[in-house]
């Protein structure tokens, strides 16, 4: 609440509130739902608070493994049956939604969601989903050529290794945001699946990145599509996903879950149990004829 106020008082400051963990959003959800969700659409009052919520299975407890990213895609207001046509897509999308959700992955992307938050001509939340191992990750790195003049916060980092080559040979694309992606990469080089595989990376959620990820699905027209999460079925961005990515593709092609099943807790507070559960999904990512014969 003191934040909240704070960065309405002050909106040229960038003002961030940190969660330890991310469910620690919980006994803060009074003033989300009612201030920071809605406050713009009740009152007409922007504001542009950050909030930081370490988010991500690792194999711990399930009350620190999750912010939550469900919920706050629930409470965003774009349509996922419309697909919105705008000359400025990016900045429209962005001065129409009631809040931003990102999930970054690399370094240079976090600096550029924090400078564009403070850049834009107006003030809107920021959520955040901050995975803890990456800070640790050696493969979770930018350079400093990806943060100078002339770079800017990336909605949409797509596949840019072999697949990318000849991508009418490619027969999967996964989509993905968050800290997954690069269990996924291992796995992918482990198959030796680079030629057939690509993996693209949502680090904006909402509002969803319909132009950049309508321009990946052209690139591959003859791929399944598939979406790939470490948190259950029931949680996590599979719900908002889903019938983004059919109205992109006018519901021509399925999009493919892949992740852990449904369950009542974000995690099983077992590491071997976390353990055997990321090498299921995995097989299943990599298996190219694991939706052979499915509508």
């Amino acid at each position: 609440g003191f934040e909240l106020g704070f960065a309405m008082a002050s909106p040229n400051a960038l003002v961030c509130w940190e969660a330890q963990f991310g469910d620690f959003h919980n006994t803060a959800q009074c003033i989300i739902d009612q201030f920071i969700s809605s406050g713009q659409a009740k009152w007409v009052r922007h504001n542009g608070i950050v909030l930081l919520l370490p988010h991500g299975m690792e194999g711990m407890g399930p009350e620190h493994s999750s912010a939550r990213p469900e919920r706050f895609l629930q409470m965003s207001n774009d349509d996922s049956d419309a697909y919105p046509f705008s000359e400025q897509f990016e900045v429209s999308q962005l001065y129409e939604c009631n809040w931003i959700v990102v999930n970054c992955s690399t370094p240079a992307n976090y600096f550029h969601v924090l400078r564009r938050q403070i850049l834009l001509p107006f003030r809107k939340p920021l959520i955040i989903l901050t995975p803890k191992s990456l800070l640790r990750h050696p493969e979770a790195k930018s350079s400093f050529d990806e943060m100078v003049s002339g770079t800017t916060f990336q909605r949409v980092i797509p596949e840019n290794g072999l697949a990318v080559h000849a991508p009418h040979e490619v027969k999967r694309v996964i989509f993905c945001t968050g800290k997954v992606y690069y269990d996924l990469v291992k796995e992918r080089k482990n198959q030796d699946l680079e030629k057939q595989v690509a993996i693209t990376r949502l680090e904006q959620i909402s509002p969803f990145p319909f132009d950049l990820l309508k321009e990946e699905l052209e690139k591959y027209p003859g791929a399944d599509l598939v979406w790939c999460q470490e948190e259950h079925k029931n949680s996590g961005y599979y719900d908002y996903v889903k019938p983004r990515f059919r109205t992109i593709v006018n519901h021509t092609r399925p999009i493919w879950y892949v992740g852990r099943e449904p369950a009542a807790a974000a995690a099983t507070g077992n590491k071997n149990t976390h353990l055997v559960s990321l090498r299921r999904f995995l097989d299943t990512a990599f298996n190219l004829e694991a939706f052979e014969g499915k509508t």
